[in-house]
Parts: C-alpha cells; sequence; structure tokens
C-alpha cells in the first residue's frame, strides 16, 4: 500500500515537472531567471530568441548583460535594492525600458519580475516581452495626434485670418455705410438748405425790391426843385433796400463758399484800433435815430488776424446790435489785445434772446421767436462761428429778455516769432 501511494505521487510529481517545463519552453514572453547574486541561472527558449543568445553564453552572466550599457551602472544599485526586499511587482512604472540583444542592439520592453524560493535559494524570474510593435503603434499614434494638432493650428489660423478678413470687410462696409449715409445725409441738408433759401429769398427779396420799386416810382414824380428832400428820402430808402439785399446775398454766397471749403484764414498784421474805428464810420449808416456806438481799446495795436474774416464777424454783430436795439439806446463795442490773444466785447441794449432759444442762436436760418419784422436770413451768427472757427477761436454770449445781448469773442494773436521777441 505505501509502494502505491508513492508511485502515484511520484506520477503526479512528474506530471506537474513535465507541464511547468511545457509552459516555461513554449511562452510566448521571455522568462530570464537569477538568483539572488544577479547572475542568471536559467532562461527559455523565447528568451534566448529576444536576445540572441545560446544558454551557454548567459548563464552565469550578470543580468546587466542584457541591459544597454548607459543603464547598466544604475541597474546594479536597482537590482541590489529590490533583492533586499523582493516582491512581485512591473518594472519601470511610466518609464520606457530598453533591453540590449547580443549584437549590441536594443529593443523596448516590457518587464515584471516575481521572486521565489527553493531549496537551493532565492531566485526572481523576470518575464520578458518586446513590446516593438506597440511603440510603433504608439509613435504612429503620438505622430497622428501631432498631424491633427497642427491640422487644428493650420485650421484655427485659417479661421482667425477668415474672422479678420471678415472683419476688415465687415468694417469696410459699415464704412461705406456711414458714408453713403453722410452723404445722404449732406444732400438732405442742402436740399433743405436750397428749400429754406427759395423761401427766404422770395420773403426777404419782395420787401426791399417793392421798396426801390415804389421808390422809384416815385422818385420820378418829384420833379421840381422845392422837391429835392422828398426825392432824397426815396433814395435814402432805395439805398437801405439794395444794403439789405447786399447783405442776404453776401449771407448766401459765405455759407456757399464755407460748404465747399473755400474759406481760410489768413492772418496779417493790422492795426486793429485803425481798424475797428474805420468799420464803426461805415456801420454808423445802420445805426437808428439817436444810436450811439461807444468804442473803447485797450492793449497793442498791432495784431495778426485775418481782416476779411473778422470784418465780417463784427460787422455781424455791430449790424444785430443796432437791429434789435430801439432807437437812442446805445452799442458797447470793447477790445482789449496783448500778444497772445484779441478779446472783444459787443452789448447792447436791445430785446435780448428768449432762453429757450439761447440753444439754437447758432444753428443755420434759426431766428429767435421775438425778432419779429425785422429783416434777416437766419445765416448771419452760424456764418459768425464758422469764421471764428476757422480763425481759431471762441464765441459766446449772455442775454436777458428786455436787457439787452452782450457777445464775447476771444482770438488768438498770430504773431510771429520774431515779431514775439520784439
Amino acid at each position: 500500500m505505501f509502494d502505491h501511494d508513492i508511485l502515484i505521487h511520484t506520477k503526479v510529481m512528474t506530471r506537474h515537472i513535465e507541464m511547468l517545463d511545457a509552459l516555461f519552453k513554449h511562452a510566448t514572453e521571455g522568462i530570464v531567471v537569477v538568483n539572488k547574486a544577479g547572475t542568471i541561472v536559467m532562461l527559455n527558449p523565447k528568451a534566448r530568441e529576444l536576445f540572441g543568445y545560446t544558454d551557454i553564453e548567459l548563464v552565469g552572466k550578470k543580468i546587466e548583460t542584457l541591459i544597454p550599457q548607459r543603464f547598466s551602472g544604475k541597474h546594479v544599485d536597482y537590482r541590489d535594492e529590490y533583492l533586499e526586499a523582493p516582491r512581485a511587482r512591473g518594472m519601470g512604472h511610466l518609464l520606457d525600458l530598453f533591453a540590449r540583444r547580443q549584437d549590441g542592439s536594443e529593443f523596448p520592453v516590457e518587464v515584471s519580475l516575481s521572486p521565489f524560493k527553493t531549496s537551493d535559494g532565492e531566485f526572481v524570474v523576470s518575464f520578458v516581452i518586446d513590446i516593438t510593435e506597440r511603440k510603433k503603434q504608439e509613435n504612429r499614434i503620438i505622430e497622428a495626434n501631432l498631424e491633427i494638432q497642427k491640422l487644428n493650428a493650420e485650421l484655427e489660423e485659417r479661421v482667425n485670418q477668415r474672422t479678420k478678413e471678415l472683419a476688415s470687410a465687415i468694417k469696410k462696409v459699415e464704412e461705406s455705410q456711414e458714408e453713403v449715409i453722410r452723404a445722404l445725409k449732406k444732400e438732405r441738408e442742402l436740399n433743405n438748405m436750397k428749400s429754406q433759401f427759395v423761401t427766404i429769398a422770395s420773403h426777404e427779396f419782395r420787401t426791399p425790391l417793392a421798396t426801390i420799386l415804389s421808390s422809384a416810382s416815385l422818385i420820378g414824380r418829384y420833379a421840381k426843385t422845392e422837391e429835392e428832400d422828398k426825392r432824397q428820402k426815396h433814395v435814402q430808402r432805395i439805398k437801405s433796400a439794395v444794403t439789405n439785399l447786399t447783405e442776404i446775398l453776401n449771407d448766401f454766397l459765405s455759407i456757399g463758399k464755407l460748404e465747399e471749403g473755400r474759406v481760410q484764414s489768413i492772418p496779417v498784421s493790422a492795426n486793429l484800433q485803425e481798424f475797428c474805428q474805420g468799420l464803426i464810420e461805415e456801420i454808423k449808416g445802420l445805426c437808428k435815430e439817436q444810436q450811439q456806438i461807444h468804442f473803447h481799446y485797450e492793449g497793442i495795436t498791432e495784431v495778426w488776424l485775418d481782416k476779411q474774416l473778422l470784418r465780417n464777424v463784427l460787422f455781424n454783430l455791430l449790424s444785430n446790435a443796432i437791429k434789435y436795439s430801439e432807437a437812442g439806446k446805445s452799442i458797447f463795442f470793447s477790445i482789449k489785445s496783448d500778444h497772445t490773444f484779441v478779446s472783444i466785447e459787443i452789448k447792447d441794449e436791445g430785446i435780448g434772446i428768449p432762453e429757450a432759444d439761447q440753444a439754437h442762436i447758432f444753428d443755420r436760418f434759426f431766428r429767435a421767436h421775438n425778432a419779429g419784422n425785422a429783416q434777416g436770413t437766419g445765416l448771419g451768427l452760424n456764418i459768425v462761428q464758422n469764421y471764428i472757427d476757422l480763425m481759431g477761436g471762441k464765441v459766446s454770449f449772455s442775454s436777458e429778455i428786455g436787457r439787452g445781448t452782450i457777445f464775447y469773442v476771444k482770438l488768438p494773436n498770430h504773431v510771429p516769432t520774431n515779431n514775439k521777441n520784439d
């Protein structure tokens, strides 16, 4: 009975050994067994195939024989450290591992370690897999990803470029639309101006033309010498009507030149005090009965300004002061000048400007509601503002109903540099 049991046990052991031997020899992984000293004691056929060695060439050699020389020095320390406390684990976590063939060539591997003990001592079995094809596939995937990233970057760049081009095109369209809108607005303003011109011209021209016609007809009736006073009265009425017509035409001509950009400020040297006194003498003929212009000048007399533009500004402001003031009222005209600025103040004791109208007083064709039957085109103050802007100056005013209006004009004195040093 005892011999029978031994025989059965022997057969089982033999079968287990045969199975293990078959697994060792036919495994698809390379198997390398080393002892605690790191010496190779055994390897299977797949390992010999992977590394290109025979058993005789490897058995008894250190495991570092199968490791690239650039890593073998450090591997000794890693191996000794592992053998101090061996355990089943994979090698090189998150690292690329390489093995060295007999001909010195290298290939990427994946390695797992498993320690075991026998009656002959402690050993470690290494399972080695050649992952060359896997690495090639990974590299192809990486290259494909890089190519995709490159294509994405190119696509993003193209999209950005197209976006910029589209934004530029939209901006140009918007600018074109704005230009068209400005042109249409300008055209509407021009048409409106023409319409207003026709309306105002037909109204404003009718009165002086009727005056001229009637006075001219009446003059013919006064043939006698003693009727000279009556003739002169109608001659004066004709002169006044012609002056009104001339002012209206001058206003429209000035607006036309401003619209076309044909008006420029050209400063010249002028004796401002004499210039203003001459202008006062010229405008006195417009004054109503017992109206007086009080002139005060302070500062340097020689200034650099555009005389024609300044004349138009002063003539307009003074004629308005006369026009909107009652007979017997005074107009105060004062100037202060230095090498930097010329400050002008024109004050009347007239009807004043309603507070509700003051914000629009410089608008084209605007006339205050209390202007009544006083002749005017509503262009004078608009022209004044444009001329002052051209001269680089500023205009403002203060007004009170029934007490009068004060206009303030401040103009730069364009004295040449060498004159300032004199």
